[in-house]
């Protein structure tokens, strides 16, 4: 219900209650009775009219007409109340009101008949006015006998009395019959506007005719109850032309989507006359033995025309119904024929598949005689792995069908494709359009065998290989891309690698030797040799992975699902392997090799990534991985990398240079001192290495630091980090130039390097450094498959006790359950998440979860990177214990590290929180094993800037595990 209707009932109720309650006076009573009255009736003509204007022809002028019905009654309303409320005078007889009343029934009734639909022939006009006059004629002569009767007799004097006295329910008897008559004979368009306005017309009638009893007309009053009933009517007229419509049409072609519904127009058109003689004959009952007076002569010859109205009316019906009968047995005829000539299989089924009619063209489609068919279930004749296909299809139509007001919507019909089979035992592909049918279907249906073979056949010749039956090109990048869209969703996930989820994998295979081949044995020898190549390829992939031919000797694998680098390495050692077996063709031995590639989809990949390009680049980056092992020797299996196109180049000389700077001395190691953010104690120092250029620059290595991640020269640099740091540690234990722990950041595959206990172990018993001053800290966590390694090797080194850190929290891979698996004292952030801790409330957000977690797992929390002061202050807020960074001193050589040693605390801001003396997350929390800093004075000296020759990083992470800003090579 809307708002304007709930405000039309609101304002019925009101009204309603009033006068029930009298209105409080006589003097309201009567303004409301009559201008009231009036009001509801002009605010029904304004409705009326303007929706009469905008409405097409012929509502247009039904919506004039009860627009100037209730203007009438505006008018006689308002008479009345000038004489009863302005004047102060009863109604005189024959008022200006009288008339204006008289005049609604005429105007309601000439637009009923508007809106009428108006017969098409003049049997049907006939056939009209007598039903109307069966419903106008039993109503009068049932009012007559209860009612008008003793009105025109109490009405003996005048004649222009007795005429008025007769005319209201005269009118109103006939508005009943043709609201009743002409209610399931109205026009398709706004129903509810018809409807709303129907009923309208028929409240004001009834409260007509409570008024024309003489009882109630001699005690009425303006004001009473029976003006509720007016005023509903009125307010019923304004409301019904802004209805809504949301009924579908009850009607509907069977072409329109919906079963044919026989309207309850066609119903109540037969009982009709049936009733009508009813009520006349409770009519003239009531007057034979109502008073036990004669039978009143107006009382019989009403019921008499009605009878003889019932009588003409049925004779036309029964010539209505032959004449009916015999079109359709002619079009029964003629619709047979067309059925049983037609090349189409036809099939009437009832609701539980059971056929009822197979048209005779099943003998040369099916070849079964459509006698036995007749009777059988419809589904025993469909493929089984069709049936539930049929079914679900044949549920979903039925199912439109339902659907309130989707009939035109809809489309007429649906298509079924099945296999069915013939008298032969072959089994036919059959395409069937499914129609309804009373509570059933019927089903046309033909032969297209042919066809879907044909389609068939050309749609694999255009994604296959027509040598080896392989997938070609096209259905390989199609294959790809639709893995790819799958996997989308789960590619926005950062930091885990390929074989942790499902991914997408792509080979590239190349046969090395295979010109050979067609040099030494000819191009039909090399065409079966790639034959079997192909076969080989199948049977060593997977069931559900693709293997396509891109021509020449080029294969290409797709593989999905949950598999790992190590997984799809194996499988591509096992392709390998298969592929390099000897081949024998016609007698001869011939041998060739398999160069692979292997490239996985990138995991950063977000959903809205453009797939054509993630295909082409994956394509791209698996034929690169393919010529990189072909590069090497060839028959081997290659896994493709980021920057592979210039790794081989520089690579080789990486290593040289590496291995020269750590032989000659180029690398340098500088500290950066870690401050403790509740006192501004240094509590340690973090040990950073530096290539010196040869113009005596200091440089960050990041190129190097990358090539040292695996190989010999990497497990070199990493013990001479290690043996450099605690050397200079010890120094300065020696020089009682401070004792502070000195980290050493190491990554997860050099602490899992076989000989690095030893060498921590060896330097420093070589020292003389106590092992509670080092730190080894792991760069970041790893994968979870390495998670248990990494912690039995630190482990081993908090035993001979070394204090164990994770560094580069919260960037990089490595789940929170490797880093609960991890023996730990420390928790260092990685300084992407400090860098906008100052300005960015999600970043604060993220660091204090952080922050919180390591204080849950009982470690220190310490944070890198920190440049400005107002990120340390956010920090010290958020509960960080420790940090270091530009805010405090950078990275420093020997001696200046031994000054700022000596000076032992540096300036800490204050946080916002700090001014009330609260500190709510710089508890002591050291876990067990740990080693809690002793709190010292601050001192008030400042830290100056380095004045080495080196350079920083300028905004953002490093790339590297140990803080360094990208600088290219000197």
């Amino acid at each position: 219900m809307g708002v304007p209707a709930a405000l039309l009932l609101l304002l019925g109720a009101g009204y309603t209650t009033g006068a029930a309650l009298g209105w409080g006076s006589r003097e309201v009573s009567l303004i409301m009775g009559d201008f009231g009255l009036a009001a509801a009736a002009a605010a029904a003509a304004l409705s009326c009219l303007v929706h009469g204007c905008r409405a097409g022809r012929p509502a247009r002028s039904a919506w004039l007409l009860f627009g100037l019905a209730s203007a009438v009654v505006a008018f006689g309303n308002g008479a009345w109340g000038w004489y009863e409320v302005v004047l102060g005078t009863p109604l005189p007889q024959d008022s200006p009101a009288d008339y204006a009343f008289l005049l609604f029934a005429p105007l309601a009734i000439t637009g009923l008949l508007v809106l009428a639909q108006r017969p098409r022939t003049p049997a049907g006009w006939f056939c009209l006015l007598l039903d109307g006059w069966l419903v106008a004629g039993s109503l009068f002569t049932l009012s007559w006998s209860l009612a008008l009767g003793r009105t025109a007799q109490g009405q003996s004097g005048d004649p222009m009395e007795v005429a008025l006295a007769l005319a209201y329910p005269v009118m109103d008897i006939l508005l009943v019959s043709l609201v009743v008559g002409l209610r399931f004979r109205r026009r398709d368009g706004n129903r509810a506007a018809v409807h709303t306005a129907m009923l309208a017309l028929a409240v004001t009638v009834v409260c007509d005719a409570l008024f024309t009893a003489p009882e109630l007309r001699n005690s009425y009053h303006s004001g009473e109850l029976l003006d509720a009933g007016w005023f509903a009517g009125s307010l019923l007229l304004a409301w019904a032309p802004w209805s809504p419509d949301a009924r579908r049409s009850s009607r509907e072609h069977p072409s329109a989507g919906g079963l044919p519904r026989r309207r309850v127009a066609s119903t109540f058109s037969a009982l009709t006359p049936y009733a009508a003689a009813a009520v006349c004959t409770a009519g003239i009952l009531y007057n034979a033995l109502g008073d036990g007076h004669p039978v009143d002569r107006v009382v019989l010859a009403a019921a008499c025309t009605v009878g003889l109205a019932l009588i003409v009316r049925q004779g036309v019906m029964l010539l209505d119904n032959l004449s009916l009968a015999q079109e359709l047995a002619h079009k029964e005829a003629h619709f047979r024929s067309l059925v049983q000539g037609s090349s189409d299989v036809i099939m009437i089924a009832a609701a539980d598949g059971v056929l009822s009619y197979v048209s005779p063209a099943a003998l040369g489609v099916y070849s079964r005689d459509p006698e036995d068919l007749v009777g059988g279930n419809m589904l025993d004749l469909v493929h089984p792995e069709d049936v539930e296909q049929v079914l679900r299809e044949v549920r979903r139509f039925l199912a439109r069908g339902q659907l309130p007001g989707l009939a035109e919507s809809t489309e007429p019909s649906a298509r079924v494709e099945c296999r069915i089979r013939s008298g032969t035992g072959e089994w036919l592909h059959v395409e069937s359009t499914l129609n309804r049918h009373r509570d059933g279907l019927i089903l046309n249906s033909r032969d297209v065998t042919e066809r879907v073979a044909l389609q068939a056949q050309l749609q694999h010749n255009a994604f296959h290989d027509p040598l080896t039956d392989l997938p070609n090109r096209a259905l390989f990048v199609q294959r790809l891309g639709a893995a790819l869209g799958a996997a989308a969703p789960e590619g926005g996930r950062g930091g885990s690698r390929a074989g942790d989820r499902d991914g997408v994998a792509v080979l590239f295979l190349d046969l090395d030797g295979f010109k050979a081949v067609n040099d030494t044995v000819g191009h039909q020898a090399g065409d079966e040799l790639l034959v079997q190549a192909a076969g080989r390829l199948r049977r060593a992939v997977r069931s559900g992975d693709t293997v396509a031919r891109f021509g020449g000797d080029e294969f290409a694998v797709l593989v999905c699902g949950r598999l790992g680098p190590e997984r799809v390495r194996d499988l591509a050692e096992r392709v390998r392997a298969a592929l390099s077996e000897p081949y024998w063709i016609g007698g001869t031995e011939l041998g060739v090799a398999a160069s692979i590639g292997i490239a996985f989809a990138s995991p950063g990949r977000g959903p809205d990534a453009d797939p054509k390009a993630a295909t082409d680049e994956l394509m791209r980056n698996a034929d690169l991985a393919m010529y990189r092992a072909k590069s090497q020797g060839k028959g081997r299996v290659v896994l493709y990398r980021p920057g592979m196109r210039a790794e081989v180049e520089r690579r080789s000389e990486l290593e040289a240079r590496l291995r020269t700077a750590v032989r000659e001395g180029g690398f340098t190691l500088l500290h950066q001192p870690v401050v403790d953010l509740a006192t501004g104690v240094v509590v340690g120092v973090d040990a950073q290495p530096r290539w010196r250029s040869a113009q005596g620059l200091l440089l960050t290595p990041t190129e190097f630091l990358r090539t040292a991640e695996h190989g010999d020269a990497a497990a070199r640099f990493a013990r001479w980090l290690l043996q450099e740091a605690v050397a200079a540690a010890a120094a300065r234990r020696r020089d009682r130039a401070g004792s502070v722990p000195v980290r050493v950041r190491l990554t997860a595959e050099r602490i899992c390097t076989p000989g690095l206990y030893e060498a921590v172990a060896g330097a420093l018993r070589e020292s003389g450094l106590p092992a509670d001053l080092l730190v080894v800290e792991l760069a970041r966590t790893g994968p979870d498959r390495t998670a248990d390694e990494v912690a039995r090797r630190l482990a081993a080194l908090r035993r001979l006790g070394v204090s164990t850190a994770v560094g580069g929290f919260g960037a990089g891979g490595g789940s929170l359950g490797a880093l609960a698996r991890l023996p730990l004292d420390t928790l260092g952030l990685d300084r992407s998440l400090v860098q906008e801790v100052a300005d960015s409330a999600l970043a604060r957000a993220l660091v204090g979860h952080a922050l919180r977690l390591g204080r849950d797992l009982g470690l220190v929390t310490s944070a890198e990177g920190v440049d400005h002061p107002r990120q340390a202050a956010v920090l010290q807020e958020l509960g960080c214990r420790q940090a270091q960074g530009p805010a405090f001193a950078p990275p420093l050589d020997e001696p200046r590290l031994r000054r700022a040693l000596a000076r032992r605390s540096y300036p800490v801001p204050r946080p916002a929180a700090a001014a009330s003396g609260r500190r709510p997350h710089l508890a002591a929390d050291a876990r067990a094993g740990g080693r809690p800093e002793a709190a010292q004075g601050r001192s008030g000296h400042h830290h100056t800037p380095s004045d080495l020759p080196e350079r920083h990083a300028v905004g953002g992470p490093s790339g590297g595990p140990h803080g360094e800003t990208s600088v290219p090579p000197a």
